[in-house]
């Protein structure tokens, strides 16, 4: 085993080739918010992370903004979503986010799932489901468990194409790849 965290090598990152997007503050729509959240993807993949971006929206406005931080912070729960879930508990004054809604790139895996779960969010709306370790709706629907005191609504697709193809193309440049592959929104 490695005696510090410096023996374990990081594999070098391909410059983003995506840009943000700028959504218009007049509709505050899902896709405005989940546009947010793409452009923290951008910023997560800038620094070596997997692109994945989140932001809590509550009565209407953004009160966190959050992108993946695993590699920066070499913190295993330093996912976007916990981060965000973090931030607008101390924005909003309380652990229980009861009307509010989180977007997110990518379907949450387990613990972030039950991060939604526990924070009391109202919503969560992801980009790209997660066959594997999405766990509302992908490979379980945690959500739905019968014994759990609360409910969450669950949306999914929101700008899916646009962030199928940023984590397609990271994963295929990161692995050598000429760019997204053919199937990228597939």
């Amino acid at each position: 085993m490695p005696k510090n965290n410096n023996e374990y090598r990081q594999k070098s990152v391909p410059p983003c080739p995506f840009n943000p997007i700028y959504p218009s503050y007049l509709n505050r729509d899902d896709e405005f918010f989940m546009k947010l959240a793409y452009n923290q993807a951008i910023k997560a993949w800038q620094l070596g992370e997997v692109p994945v971006g989140a932001v809590v929206e509550y009565c209407g406005e953004v009160v966190a903004q959050a992108h993946n931080s695993v590699e920066q912070s070499r913190d295993p729960t330093a996912h976007a979503e916990v981060l965000a879930i973090n931030q607008a508990a101390a924005n909003i004054g309380d652990w229980r986010l009861n009307g509010a809604t989180l977007y997110v790139t990518k379907e949450p895996c387990p613990m972030c799932a039950g991060a939604c779960v526990m924070a009391r969010l109202s919503r969560v709306a992801y980009a790209v489901p997660d066959p594997k370790m999405g766990f509302l709706g992908g490979a379980l629907k945690i959500h739905e468990v019968p014994s759990l005191n609360h409910r969450l609504a669950v949306s999914s697709g929101i700008l899916e194409g646009e962030c199928s193809l940023m984590l397609k193309t990271f994963f295929s440049l990161k692995r050598g790849g000429e760019g997204a592959p053919a199937n990228s929104l597939d």
